[in-house]
């Protein structure tokens, strides 16, 4: 199972982390929501649960739960600037489609 993180979403979280002082990396896991199904979540992580994964990537720790892992084995998680707006892009190879919105996936 891999996870890719690249170099700008990896100094993006290492910025976060550092500037909240604490916490061993970021979650990355889906919930049940949305017009197609399921969305992703990120959260910073102060413990690790006895069912996650923890990858290790430029530096970054990504933790994923059993429950999530499924839905995310091959993701590529990446930062991006459009414009205005600034934020963490999912590229997600298990992901069958997408509402309008981009908020949620379906497998």
């Amino acid at each position: 199972m891999s996870v890719t993180l690249t170099t700008a979403a990896a100094d993006r979280v290492k910025s976060f982390m550092s500037n909240r002082g604490k916490g061993l990396g970021l979650r990355l896991g889906i919930k049940t929501t949305g017009c197609s199904g399921l969305a992703y979540v990120l959260e910073f992580v102060d413990d690790v649960n006895a069912d996650d994964e923890v990858f290790s990537i430029g530096g970054v720790n990504i933790i994923i739960d059993a429950k999530s892992i499924v839905y995310l084995a091959g993701i590529e998680l990446d930062f991006v600037k459009e414009g205005l707006n600034e934020g963490f892009k999912f590229t997600n190879p298990n992901a069958k489609g997408e509402c309008g919105c981009g908020e949620s996936f379906q497998v």
